[in-house]
Protein backbone atom coordinates (compact mmCIF):
# COMPACT_ATOMS: atom_id res chain seq x y z
CA UNK A 1 0.00 0.00 0.00
CA UNK A 2 0.78 3.54 -0.80
CA UNK A 3 1.09 5.35 2.60
CA UNK A 4 0.29 8.90 1.72
CA UNK A 5 -2.21 7.54 -0.47
CA UNK A 6 -3.89 5.76 2.15
CA UNK A 7 -3.46 8.70 4.60
CA UNK A 8 -5.04 11.37 2.36
CA UNK A 9 -8.21 9.22 1.92
CA UNK A 10 -8.66 8.75 5.15
CA UNK A 11 -8.28 12.67 5.65
CA UNK A 12 -5.11 11.94 8.06
CA UNK A 13 -2.85 14.92 6.52
CA UNK A 14 -2.72 18.60 6.92
CA UNK A 15 0.90 19.44 6.04
CA UNK A 16 3.29 17.91 4.08
CA UNK A 17 7.06 18.49 3.16
CA UNK A 18 7.97 18.22 -0.62
CA UNK A 19 9.83 15.27 -1.47
CA UNK A 20 7.98 13.33 1.44
CA UNK A 21 5.44 11.41 -0.75
CA UNK A 22 8.74 10.29 -2.94
CA UNK A 23 10.72 9.18 0.11
CA UNK A 24 8.04 6.89 1.00
CA UNK A 25 7.74 5.30 -2.85
CA UNK A 26 11.78 4.88 -3.45
CA UNK A 27 12.59 2.47 -0.07
CA UNK A 28 11.49 1.17 3.04
CA UNK A 29 11.58 4.41 5.44
CA UNK A 30 11.68 5.13 8.99
CA UNK A 31 9.39 7.43 10.51
CA UNK A 32 8.61 8.19 14.43
CA UNK A 33 6.22 10.04 16.32
CA UNK A 34 6.79 11.58 19.59
CA UNK A 35 4.72 10.86 23.06
CA UNK A 36 4.33 13.10 25.65
CA UNK A 37 4.37 11.27 29.44
CA UNK A 38 2.33 14.14 30.94
CA UNK A 39 0.50 11.35 32.20
CA UNK A 40 0.52 7.34 32.97
CA UNK A 41 -1.57 6.61 29.94
CA UNK A 42 -2.43 7.80 26.90
CA UNK A 43 -5.90 9.27 25.63
CA UNK A 44 -7.71 8.82 22.67
CA UNK A 45 -6.04 11.85 21.04
CA UNK A 46 -2.83 10.02 20.80
CA UNK A 47 -5.00 6.84 19.48
CA UNK A 48 -4.86 9.17 16.24
CA UNK A 49 -1.22 9.29 16.24
CA UNK A 50 -0.73 5.43 17.38
CA UNK A 51 -2.59 4.91 13.96
CA UNK A 52 -0.40 6.73 11.86
CA UNK A 53 1.95 4.20 12.90
CA UNK A 54 0.05 1.17 12.21
CA UNK A 55 -0.89 2.64 8.81
CA UNK A 56 2.87 3.16 8.06
CA UNK A 57 4.04 -0.65 9.34
CA UNK A 58 0.66 -1.79 7.54
CA UNK A 59 2.47 -0.31 3.93
CA UNK A 60 5.78 -1.56 5.21
CA UNK A 61 7.86 1.41 6.61
CA UNK A 62 9.46 1.04 9.88
CA UNK A 63 7.97 2.97 12.59
CA UNK A 64 10.17 4.63 15.90
CA UNK A 65 7.37 5.31 18.69
CA UNK A 66 9.56 7.90 21.03
CA UNK A 67 8.34 8.45 24.40
CA UNK A 68 9.62 12.05 25.90
CA UNK A 69 11.84 11.51 29.05
CA UNK A 70 13.88 14.13 28.37
CA UNK A 71 11.02 16.05 26.48
CA UNK A 72 8.97 15.41 29.32
CA UNK A 73 11.19 17.01 31.45
CA UNK A 74 10.87 20.30 29.63
CA UNK A 75 7.47 20.48 28.59
CA UNK A 76 6.20 21.21 24.71
CA UNK A 77 4.37 24.80 24.74
CA UNK A 78 2.77 23.66 21.32
CA UNK A 79 -0.87 24.99 21.77
CA UNK A 80 -0.94 25.69 25.40
CA UNK A 81 -1.21 29.17 27.19
CA UNK A 82 0.43 29.11 30.61
CA UNK A 83 3.41 27.02 31.52
CA UNK A 84 2.85 23.44 32.65
CA UNK A 85 3.48 21.39 36.02
CA UNK A 86 7.02 20.14 35.53
CA UNK A 87 7.05 16.47 36.68
CA UNK A 88 9.08 14.62 38.98
CA UNK A 89 11.59 12.01 38.00
CA UNK A 90 9.59 9.22 39.93
CA UNK A 91 6.15 10.52 38.53
CA UNK A 92 7.99 10.72 35.01
CA UNK A 93 9.22 7.41 34.68
CA UNK A 94 6.30 5.69 36.20
CA UNK A 95 4.31 7.46 33.14
CA UNK A 96 6.99 6.11 30.59
CA UNK A 97 6.52 2.94 32.01
CA UNK A 98 3.39 2.88 31.63
CA UNK A 99 2.83 4.87 28.53
CA UNK A 100 5.70 2.47 26.32
CA UNK A 101 3.40 -1.05 27.21
CA UNK A 102 0.41 1.18 25.47
CA UNK A 103 2.24 1.67 22.26
CA UNK A 104 3.86 -2.18 22.44
CA UNK A 105 0.57 -3.38 21.82
CA UNK A 106 -0.71 -1.69 18.75
CA UNK A 107 3.05 -2.41 16.59
CA UNK A 108 4.41 -5.32 15.22
CA UNK A 109 7.94 -5.90 17.05
CA UNK A 110 9.24 -8.74 15.19
CA UNK A 111 8.35 -8.97 11.82
CA UNK A 112 11.84 -7.92 9.65
CA UNK A 113 12.89 -4.91 8.18
CA UNK A 114 10.25 -2.64 9.23
CA UNK A 115 9.74 -4.02 12.79
CA UNK A 116 8.86 -1.46 15.26
CA UNK A 117 11.36 0.00 17.82
CA UNK A 118 10.31 2.15 21.12
CA UNK A 119 13.01 5.13 21.76
CA UNK A 120 13.02 6.89 24.88
CA UNK A 121 15.20 10.43 23.93
CA UNK A 122 16.57 10.38 27.81
CA UNK A 123 18.98 7.99 26.73
CA UNK A 124 20.46 10.37 24.46
CA UNK A 125 20.14 13.09 26.45
CA UNK A 126 20.88 11.70 29.71
CA UNK A 127 25.14 12.18 28.87
CA UNK A 128 25.06 15.50 26.79
CA UNK A 129 25.97 18.73 28.90
CA UNK A 130 24.43 22.18 28.53
CA UNK A 131 27.69 23.81 27.19
CA UNK A 132 27.73 21.01 24.66
CA UNK A 133 24.24 21.40 23.75
CA UNK A 134 24.44 25.12 23.34
CA UNK A 135 27.29 24.93 21.40
CA UNK A 136 27.26 21.93 18.98
CA UNK A 137 23.18 22.52 18.17
CA UNK A 138 21.89 25.79 19.44
CA UNK A 139 24.10 27.43 17.26
CA UNK A 140 22.62 26.24 14.11
CA UNK A 141 19.67 27.52 14.75
CA UNK A 142 18.90 31.00 15.22
CA UNK A 143 17.03 33.20 17.85
CA UNK A 144 14.68 34.72 14.92
CA UNK A 145 13.84 31.33 13.45
CA UNK A 146 12.71 30.05 16.79
CA UNK A 147 10.71 33.04 17.60
CA UNK A 148 8.98 33.07 14.71
CA UNK A 149 6.96 29.63 15.55
CA UNK A 150 3.67 29.97 16.55
CA UNK A 151 4.42 28.28 19.46
CA UNK A 152 5.94 31.27 20.78
CA UNK A 153 4.53 33.79 19.03
CA UNK A 154 1.12 32.86 20.60
CA UNK A 155 3.21 33.31 24.40
CA UNK A 156 4.81 36.39 23.96
CA UNK A 157 2.08 38.98 25.33
CA UNK A 158 1.56 35.93 28.83
CA UNK A 159 5.17 34.95 28.73
CA UNK A 160 7.58 32.08 28.52
CA UNK A 161 10.30 30.12 30.36
CA UNK A 162 13.13 29.16 28.86
CA UNK A 163 12.89 25.95 29.78
CA UNK A 164 9.96 25.90 27.48
CA UNK A 165 11.43 28.01 24.85
CA UNK A 166 13.88 25.44 24.51
CA UNK A 167 11.66 23.13 23.53
CA UNK A 168 11.62 22.89 20.32
CA UNK A 169 15.39 22.80 20.17
CA UNK A 170 15.16 19.72 22.23
CA UNK A 171 12.89 17.99 19.72
CA UNK A 172 14.57 18.93 17.16
CA UNK A 173 17.66 17.12 18.47
CA UNK A 174 15.20 14.31 18.65
CA UNK A 175 15.13 14.49 15.17
CA UNK A 176 18.92 14.80 14.75
CA UNK A 177 19.66 11.71 16.36
CA UNK A 178 17.10 8.86 15.28
CA UNK A 179 17.99 10.56 11.25
CA UNK A 180 22.06 10.14 12.32
CA UNK A 181 22.07 7.16 14.60
CA UNK A 182 18.77 5.01 13.12
CA UNK A 183 18.77 6.50 9.53
CA UNK A 184 15.08 8.31 10.76
CA UNK A 185 14.20 10.26 7.28
CA UNK A 186 10.59 11.12 8.67
CA UNK A 187 8.94 12.91 11.49
CA UNK A 188 5.42 12.60 12.08
CA UNK A 189 2.88 14.01 14.22
CA UNK A 190 -0.28 16.20 14.83
CA UNK A 191 -0.74 19.68 13.28
CA UNK A 192 0.05 21.58 16.05
CA UNK A 193 3.88 19.99 15.84
CA UNK A 194 4.69 21.36 12.66
CA UNK A 195 7.15 24.31 13.93
CA UNK A 196 8.95 22.06 16.10
CA UNK A 197 9.05 19.22 13.32
CA UNK A 198 10.63 21.81 10.82
CA UNK A 199 13.15 22.79 13.53
CA UNK A 200 14.05 19.08 13.47
CA UNK A 201 14.65 19.01 9.71
CA UNK A 202 16.51 22.44 9.49
CA UNK A 203 18.96 20.85 12.07
CA UNK A 204 19.48 17.88 10.12
CA UNK A 205 20.05 20.38 7.20
CA UNK A 206 22.18 22.64 8.48
CA UNK A 207 24.31 20.67 11.08
CA UNK A 208 24.41 16.62 9.55
CA UNK A 209 24.13 18.13 5.67
CA UNK A 210 21.07 15.82 5.36
CA UNK A 211 18.20 15.86 4.21
CA UNK A 212 14.35 14.92 6.09
CA UNK A 213 10.70 15.21 5.53
CA UNK A 214 7.42 15.60 7.29
CA UNK A 215 3.90 14.64 7.41
CA UNK A 216 1.27 15.99 10.33
CA UNK A 217 -2.34 14.97 10.74
CA UNK A 218 -5.11 17.60 11.27
CA UNK A 219 -6.17 17.75 14.76
CA UNK A 220 -9.76 16.45 15.03
CA UNK A 221 -12.89 18.42 15.15
CA UNK A 222 -16.26 17.53 16.35
CA UNK A 223 -19.09 18.35 14.26
CA UNK A 224 -20.65 20.90 16.85
CA UNK A 225 -17.27 22.51 17.94
CA UNK A 226 -16.84 20.55 21.08
CA UNK A 227 -13.42 19.19 21.50
CA UNK A 228 -12.71 15.58 20.71
CA UNK A 229 -12.08 13.04 23.08
CA UNK A 230 -13.69 14.83 26.14
CA UNK A 231 -16.76 13.92 27.47
CA UNK A 232 -18.03 15.45 31.12
CA UNK A 233 -15.90 13.63 33.29
CA UNK A 234 -12.93 14.20 31.10
CA UNK A 235 -10.68 12.65 28.89
CA UNK A 236 -11.15 9.04 27.58
CA UNK A 237 -8.54 7.25 28.44
CA UNK A 238 -6.74 3.84 26.80
CA UNK A 239 -6.06 2.75 30.60
CA UNK A 240 -9.15 0.80 31.97
CA UNK A 241 -8.36 1.44 35.29
CA UNK A 242 -8.76 5.24 34.21
CA UNK A 243 -12.08 4.42 31.68
CA UNK A 244 -13.77 1.15 31.39
CA UNK A 245 -13.69 -0.78 28.20
CA UNK A 246 -17.64 -0.01 28.87
CA UNK A 247 -17.50 3.73 29.07
CA UNK A 248 -14.85 3.67 26.24
CA UNK A 249 -17.27 1.67 24.29
CA UNK A 250 -20.21 4.04 24.73
CA UNK A 251 -17.81 6.89 23.85
CA UNK A 252 -17.99 5.86 19.90
CA UNK A 253 -21.55 4.36 20.39
CA UNK A 254 -22.72 7.81 21.23
CA UNK A 255 -20.96 9.84 18.58
CA UNK A 256 -23.08 11.59 15.93
CA UNK A 257 -23.39 10.15 12.56
CA UNK A 258 -21.18 13.10 11.03
CA UNK A 259 -18.33 12.21 13.57
CA UNK A 260 -18.88 9.00 12.50
CA UNK A 261 -18.46 9.45 9.27
CA UNK A 262 -14.80 10.90 9.99
CA UNK A 263 -14.32 8.35 12.89
CA UNK A 264 -14.23 5.00 10.87
CA UNK A 265 -11.54 6.53 8.50
CA UNK A 266 -9.02 7.31 11.43
CA UNK A 267 -9.71 4.91 14.05
CA UNK A 268 -10.17 1.74 12.06
CA UNK A 269 -8.54 -0.79 9.70
CA UNK A 270 -11.62 -0.97 7.05
CA UNK A 271 -10.87 -0.24 3.35
CA UNK A 272 -12.11 2.12 1.49
CA UNK A 273 -14.52 -0.04 0.10
CA UNK A 274 -15.54 -1.56 3.24
CA UNK A 275 -16.38 1.91 5.25
CA UNK A 276 -18.26 3.45 2.05
CA UNK A 277 -20.76 0.44 2.22
CA UNK A 278 -21.24 1.08 6.07
CA UNK A 279 -22.12 5.12 5.33
CA UNK A 280 -23.92 3.55 2.53
CA UNK A 281 -26.05 1.26 4.29
CA UNK A 282 -25.86 3.31 7.80
CA UNK A 283 -27.68 6.50 5.75
CA UNK A 284 -30.31 4.02 4.92
CA UNK A 285 -31.07 2.67 8.43
CA UNK A 286 -29.31 5.50 10.74
CA UNK A 287 -31.37 4.34 13.55
CA UNK A 288 -29.34 1.52 13.65
CA UNK A 289 -26.41 3.24 14.05
CA UNK A 290 -24.10 0.95 12.15
CA UNK A 291 -21.40 3.23 11.74
CA UNK A 292 -21.28 3.83 15.68
CA UNK A 293 -21.32 -0.13 16.27
CA UNK A 294 -18.70 -0.86 13.77
CA UNK A 295 -16.50 1.81 15.13
CA UNK A 296 -17.11 0.81 18.42
CA UNK A 297 -16.59 -2.86 18.34
CA UNK A 298 -13.05 -2.49 16.61
CA UNK A 299 -11.40 -0.20 18.51
CA UNK A 300 -13.02 -1.44 21.90
CA UNK A 301 -11.05 -4.80 20.96
CA UNK A 302 -7.99 -3.27 19.49
CA UNK A 303 -7.22 -1.27 23.09
CA UNK A 304 -8.75 -3.32 25.00
CA UNK A 305 -9.58 -6.92 24.17
CA UNK A 306 -12.53 -9.35 22.31
CA UNK A 307 -13.41 -10.36 25.74
CA UNK A 308 -13.80 -6.61 27.19
CA UNK A 309 -15.87 -5.60 23.78
CA UNK A 310 -18.51 -8.35 24.78
CA UNK A 311 -18.87 -7.47 28.02
CA UNK A 312 -19.28 -3.74 27.39
CA UNK A 313 -22.12 -4.58 24.33
CA UNK A 314 -23.77 -6.50 27.40
CA UNK A 315 -23.76 -3.99 30.08
CA UNK A 316 -25.00 -1.24 27.11
CA UNK A 317 -27.99 -3.72 26.77
CA UNK A 318 -28.68 -3.67 30.17
CA UNK A 319 -29.65 0.34 30.44
CA UNK A 320 -32.60 -0.33 27.21
CA UNK A 321 -33.91 -3.43 29.08
CA UNK A 322 -32.75 -5.77 26.66
CA UNK A 323 -30.52 -8.03 29.02
CA UNK A 324 -30.97 -11.17 31.68
CA UNK A 325 -30.70 -11.26 35.21
CA UNK A 326 -27.82 -13.75 34.08
CA UNK A 327 -26.24 -11.07 31.86
CA UNK A 328 -26.36 -8.61 35.32
CA UNK A 329 -24.66 -10.84 37.02
CA UNK A 330 -21.74 -12.06 34.87
CA UNK A 331 -20.66 -8.40 34.76
CA UNK A 332 -17.12 -8.12 36.87
CA UNK A 333 -17.49 -4.55 39.89
CA UNK A 334 -15.62 -2.22 37.01
CA UNK A 335 -17.80 -2.47 34.76
CA UNK A 336 -20.89 -2.78 36.76
CA UNK A 337 -20.11 0.20 38.60
CA UNK A 338 -19.43 1.88 35.38
CA UNK A 339 -23.10 1.31 34.34
CA UNK A 340 -24.71 2.41 37.08
CA UNK A 341 -22.33 5.56 37.63
CA UNK A 342 -24.42 8.42 39.00
CA UNK A 343 -27.58 6.17 40.51
CA UNK A 344 -28.78 7.34 43.58
CA UNK A 345 -27.00 5.02 46.54
CA UNK A 346 -28.30 3.52 49.42
CA UNK A 347 -26.29 1.70 52.00
CA UNK A 348 -27.52 -1.43 54.27
CA UNK A 349 -26.35 -4.40 56.77
CA UNK A 350 -26.11 -7.78 55.46
CA UNK A 351 -28.37 -8.91 58.68
CA UNK A 352 -30.90 -6.68 57.40
CA UNK A 353 -31.13 -9.10 53.79
CA UNK A 354 -33.86 -10.99 55.87
CA UNK A 355 -36.07 -8.54 56.43
CA UNK A 356 -39.22 -8.34 54.07
CA UNK A 357 -38.21 -6.30 50.72
CA UNK A 358 -40.99 -3.71 51.51
CA UNK A 359 -39.32 -3.27 54.86
CA UNK A 360 -36.11 -2.97 52.43
CA UNK A 361 -37.22 -0.54 49.66
CA UNK A 362 -38.99 1.63 52.08
CA UNK A 363 -37.18 1.63 55.64
CA UNK A 364 -33.83 0.10 55.18
CA UNK A 365 -33.36 2.14 52.05
CA UNK A 366 -35.21 4.65 50.62
CA UNK A 367 -36.22 3.77 46.83
CA UNK A 368 -39.85 4.31 47.99
CA UNK A 369 -41.20 6.83 50.55
CA UNK A 370 -43.17 4.52 52.17
CA UNK A 371 -44.33 0.80 52.42
CA UNK A 372 -47.96 2.01 50.89
CA UNK A 373 -46.17 3.35 47.44
CA UNK A 374 -43.60 0.42 47.52
CA UNK A 375 -46.54 -2.34 47.77
CA UNK A 376 -48.31 -0.02 45.31
CA UNK A 377 -45.76 -0.26 42.59
CA UNK A 378 -44.61 -4.17 43.04
CA UNK A 379 -48.79 -5.13 42.52
CA UNK A 380 -48.69 -3.17 39.21
CA UNK A 381 -45.78 -5.53 38.10
CA UNK A 382 -43.50 -2.37 38.56
CA UNK A 383 -40.69 -3.24 40.52
CA UNK A 384 -37.63 -5.17 39.76
CA UNK A 385 -34.34 -6.64 41.93
CA UNK A 386 -31.89 -7.31 39.75
CA UNK A 387 -33.67 -6.99 36.22
CA UNK A 388 -36.37 -9.37 37.34
CA UNK A 389 -39.72 -8.45 38.61
CA UNK A 390 -40.81 -9.59 42.34
CA UNK A 391 -43.87 -9.85 43.97
CA UNK A 392 -44.52 -8.95 47.78
CA UNK A 393 -43.63 -12.45 48.95
CA UNK A 394 -40.12 -11.83 47.52
CA UNK A 395 -37.23 -12.73 50.09
CA UNK A 396 -33.12 -11.54 49.43
CA UNK A 397 -31.07 -13.49 50.34
CA UNK A 398 -26.95 -13.57 50.00
CA UNK A 399 -27.46 -15.18 46.69
CA UNK A 400 -29.27 -11.86 45.52
CA UNK A 401 -25.93 -9.69 45.98
CA UNK A 402 -23.98 -8.97 42.58
CA UNK A 403 -20.24 -9.06 43.20
CA UNK A 404 -21.12 -10.18 46.58
CA UNK A 405 -22.51 -6.70 48.07
CA UNK A 406 -24.69 -5.12 45.30
CA UNK A 407 -28.57 -5.12 44.30
CA UNK A 408 -30.05 -3.58 41.81
CA UNK A 409 -33.32 -1.89 43.04
CA UNK A 410 -35.47 -0.69 39.65
CA UNK A 411 -38.87 1.07 39.41
CA UNK A 412 -40.26 2.19 36.46
CA UNK A 413 -38.45 1.56 33.06
CA UNK A 414 -35.98 3.71 33.82
CA UNK A 415 -35.47 4.43 37.74
CA UNK A 416 -32.18 2.45 38.84
CA UNK A 417 -30.74 2.34 42.68
CA UNK A 418 -28.03 0.78 44.08
CA UNK A 419 -27.86 -0.95 47.20
CA UNK A 420 -24.81 -1.44 48.53
CA UNK A 421 -24.87 -4.15 51.12
CA UNK A 422 -21.82 -4.44 53.99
Amino acid sequence: MNFAEELKWRGMIQDVMPGTEEQFQKEITSAYIGFDPTADSLHIGSLVQIMILVHLQRCGHKPFALVGGATGMVGDPSGKSKERNLLDEKTLNHNLNAVQKQLEQFLDFDCGANSAEVVNNYDWFKDLNFLDFIRDVGKHISINYMMAKDSVKSRLETGMSFTEFSYQLVQGYDFYWLWKNKNCKVQLGGSDQWGNIVTGTELIRRKGGGQAFAITTPLIEKADGGKFGKTESGNIWLDKAKTSPYKFYQFWLNSSDEDSKNYIKIFTLKTQQEIEKLITEHGETPHLRILQKAIADEVTTRVHSVEDLKMAIKASSILFGKSTAEDLKSLDEGTFLSVFEGVPQFEMKKEDLSSGILDVLAEKTQVFASKGEARRMIQSNAVSINQEKITEDFQLTENNLLNGKYILAQKGKKNYFLIIVG
